[in-house]
């Protein structure tokens, strides 16, 4: 796993150990390991009498290297030298080593001191920060909680309340703030950081300075009655915030064993609760979901060609409706200049108005200063024709999604644009051959398919046909980090990858309720098993309109598969649209706020008798893990398609496009992950059940079949010969 700790006495009698592993200096075995000996080191020189902590080139420690999970969750001891006795490092490393040692340490914290390397710094005798170091334990984000002693010490510096909120929120704290909690000692320029600490540990020896071990501070913790009260608290929010997760309220516990039954308990605890966790279903989720984000920026046969990314500085946007607003937004957000095309002065200030809004409600937030929002609205201009477009470097067409509209566009823009301009579409379903159809500019034809609201969400699904070049797609995936989204690079199809893998999703839906499933039911039980929303009260957000526009697309290519129901357009003949109607599967009042309409059964009745379907008793009295499974299973199915055409170069992409795409819940891991941790043998057996009994909207795939006849994971590597990418 690599990295180390080298150790340097100066003619002070002050031991400098230096963490070094790039970029983050994590802390891997080795590191730990070498910790532990540069420690035993220096107390048994005698030319030491105290110690400073730090990390190499301006970083303390970014925390225990999240590499080394895998090998554990897999069963595997990390080493024999840390997993031979419980709570090893928590307990032998920093709590007997560090923090016991007869000579004092003090942590020299600049850039990032988080999870195990904020525990590192805890286990010294003080620490002094500069005042933009990031200090937090974000463990939870994972899954986990900390492992080496973050549990105990946290709320023993800066108060239970506070350190509760760290641990739970996982938010990092700048170095001012963590100076004025406690949790620092000192503010000081970066330039005299080591300087300053080396000075402080003498202090500390000669007594100028307190030597308290963190682990026995007692000032901070409330009495027990009054302990208690705040743990309670964070119990409910936790679980009112989170109730399918488990790991917010161990931490919790371990917090309380501490208090209770003393630090040293607390340590036991948090070891034994931290070995639990990582073995846990939640936890595999959330570091699949932490690596598979990381590697979707990796595309066999475009990034690994060395070609560098063309700078982009001045995109056309045409459509300023609130895709178009949305994407404008993002866009001079991260310095773009943008030009803002409408067909007439109406729509052009009603798109310039949403861009202006959007950075208003930042400023409103607090996200956006006065003077930012000021300098950021300069970079956006309006335009009514193609003038002005001749040195755009990009050009994102945002408009309705109708195919000759599209097509006549991408006509013109081959016009008046550059032979080097990239012509991308935001379309969420239309085949991108058939939008560049007209045009001969196919090599630079892309997809970059944004989720509304687009200055929000934080996925781009950048969208390649057989012919769009590996450059336009390395330079479409650099203004996607640029204007920090998540991009999946998929190939070309109805749908793509999100919207085609989750159009089963409203179907299944609404095949469940014309058989005599209940509506909010079907929403609620979505909604416990994570989702944001139920696929009812999505239809309504996003409007019929859309929802039939979208569906007609999957009825058109997908015929065999797809449900027909009649239920939509039925209350759109009667005025309702969704939310902007006020009326859809819910009412809303002025607040937006959704209630259940008794009036959608005469809608359900009157499309039940047009399709001639006769209600199934069984499915009114369904259980909340029967609607889960008939609303998700598919979901995988259809994802199990996208990925063995080839849509997706690995399943992991397909995962992220979920979660960040349609809001599927990370700690499930993705569609693709979860469809793995529920099995797809069952998933198959399921799926063959309810086509004998529903008929083709179920049916099994080949893929899936193969899978579950082998007893294989979905998500293993393809022969990606015939990928569409």
């Amino acid at each position: 796993m690599g990295g180390k700790t080298t150790i340097s006495v100066g003619s002070d009698g002050v031991a400098i150990i230096t963490i070094i592993n790039p970029p983050v200096n994590s802390l891997s075995v080795d590191v730990l390991l070498s910790l532990k000996e540069s420690f035993d080191e220096a107390l048994q020189r005698d030319d030491v009498k105290a110690i400073v902590v730090t990390g190499a080139k301006g970083k303390f420690s970014g925390g225990f290297d999240i590499n080394a999970f895998g090998g554990i969750q897999g069963g595997k001891a990390m080493t024999t030298g840390l997993a031979s006795k419980p709570g090893y490092v928590s307990i032998d490393i920093l709590s007997d080593t560090v923090e016991a040692a007869r000579k004092p340490s003090v942590a020299a914290i600049d850039g990032l001191a988080l999870g195990g390397g904020l525990e590192v710094a805890m286990a010294c005798h003080a620490r002094i920060a500069t005042s933009s170091a990031q200090l937090g334990l974000p463990e939870l984000q994972l899954g986990i909680i900390p492992g080496f002693g973050g549990t105990q010490r946290l709320p023993r510096l800066v108060g239970l309340a506070k350190a509760l909120e760290m641990m739970l929120t996982s938010k990092p704290l700048r170095g001012e703030e963590a100076h004025n909690l406690g949790l620092v000692d000192a503010i000081v320029p970066g330039d005299e950081l080591v300087d300053i600490a080396r000075k402080w540990a003498l202090d500390i020896l000669a007594r100028r300075k307190p030597w308290v071990p963190s682990l026995y501070k007692t000032d901070k913790i409330e009495p027990l009655g009054e302990a208690r009260e705040i743990l309670n608290f964070a119990r409910a929010q936790a679980r009112k915030q989170a109730p399918n997760l488990q790991h917010p309220q161990v931490c919790i516990d371990v917090i309380e064993e501490g208090i209770v039954s003393g630090p040293r308990a607390g340590l036991i605890k948090e070891y034994e609760s931290f070995q639990v966790l990582l073995k846990s279903d939640t936890c595999k989720s959330l570091i699949h979901v932490f690596f598979a984000q990381r590697g979707t920026t990796k595309v066999p046969g475009v990034t690994d060609l060395g070609l560098k990314p063309r700078q982009i500085r001045k995109v056309a946007i045409l459509g300023g409706g609130l895709m178009g607003s949305g994407i404008a937004t993002a866009l001079i957000l991260n310095g773009y200049q943008v030009i803002l095309k409408e067909v007439n002065q109406k729509f052009l200030d009603a798109g310039l108005g949403r861009v202006k809004a959007n950075l208003t409600s930042s400023v409103k937030k607090g996200k956006l200063t006065q003077e930012k929002f000021e300098k950021t609205i300069t970079r956006l201009k309006g335009a009514l024709d193609y003038e002005s477009f001749k040195d755009v470097d990009m050009v994102i067409e945002a408009v309705i999604e109708n195919v000759s509209l599209k097509q006549q566009i991408f006509s013109d823009l081959e016009k008046y644009c550059s032979p080097n301009c990239i012509l991308a579409s935001n379309t969420s379903t239309i085949d991108l051959n058939l939008v560049g159809e007209k045009t001969k500019s196919h090599d630079r034809i892309i997809g970059a398919h944004f989720f509304s609201p687009a200055h929000v969400m934080p996925l781009l699904e950048i969208v390649r046909t057989s012919k769009t070049s590996p450059q336009t797609v390395v330079d479409l995936l650099d203004v996607g980090k640029k204007i920090r989204k998540t991009p999946v690079v998929v190939g070309n199809c109805t749908g793509f990858a999100v919207n085609r893998m989750f159009f089963p999703y409203t179907q299944a839906a609404l095949l469940l309720v014309e058989r005599g499933a209940d509506v909010y039911k079907i929403d609620r039980a979505i909604t416990k098993f994570g989702m944001p929303m139920g696929p009812f009260r999505l239809c309504d957000l996003v409007g019929f309109g859309v929802a039939v526009a979208t569906g007609s697309q999957f009825v058109l290519n997908f015929p065999e598969r797809t449900y027909k129901s009649m239920l939509i357009p039925l209350m759109q003949e009667d005025k309702r649209a969704g939310e902007t109607t006020r009326k859809g599967f819910y009412v809303y009042d002025d607040k937006r706020k959704a209630s259940p309409d008794p009036e959608i059964k005469k809608y359900i009745d009157k499309a039940r008798e047009i399709s001639g379907i006769s209600v199934d008793p069984k499915l009114g009295k369904l259980s909340d893990k029967d609607i889960i499974e008939m609303v998700f299973f598919p979901v995988v199915n259809e994802a199990c398609r996208v990925y063995a055409e080839g849509i997706a170069v690995k399943a992991a992409d397909l995962d992220i496009a979920g979660v960040m795409g349609m809001g599927f819940p990370p700690y499930r891991g993705g569609i693709m992950f979860w469809g793995d941790l529920v099995g797809s043998k069952y998933i198959h057996e399921r799926l063959n059940e309810w086509s004998m009994m529903y008929g083709g909207f179920f049916k099994p795939c080949d893929y899936l079949a193969q899978r579950a006849a082998l007893g294989a994971p979905l998500s293993a590597p393809l022969d990606q010969s015939k990928s569409r990418l």
